[in-house]
């Protein structure tokens, strides 16, 4: 059974670099045809796909976002991070890391606050 945890700190400060990653257990990350998602939902608000990776690793990023995140794989650790530079208080959320639309972790709650 895939299994996927995210990880990382739970306050940054505005204008830093906001890093979390997602450790997978029950799949290889590098299984063909998987694909690999960071998804997060700000207080109060819907659901937001953020970008994903796929097995080869390629990227692909909401547009919206693209400018200042990025997503890479350590296939050493079978883990997939999340990159988002010059984070504000709007980027307050509950972040998710996904395999596809299957099978999500958990979910870490990110606070953006001096």
């Amino acid at each position: 059974q895939v299994q996927l945890q995210e990880s990382g700190p739970g306050l940054v400060k505005p204008s830093q670099t906001l890093s979390l990653a997602c450790t997978v257990s029950g799949a290889s990350i590098t299984t063909p045809n998987y694909y690999w998602s960071w998804i997060r939902q700000p207080p109060g608000k819907a659901l937001e796909w953020m970008g994903a990776i796929v097995w080869r690793g390629s990227t692909y990023y909401s547009p919206s976002l693209k400018s200042r995140t990025s997503i890479s794989m350590d296939t050493s650790k079978n883990q997939f991070t999340l990159l988002m530079s010059s984070v504000t208080p709007e980027d307050t959320a509950v972040y998710y890391c996904t395999k596809g639309v299957g099978y999500w972790g958990q979910g870490t709650l990110v606070t953006v606050s001096s």
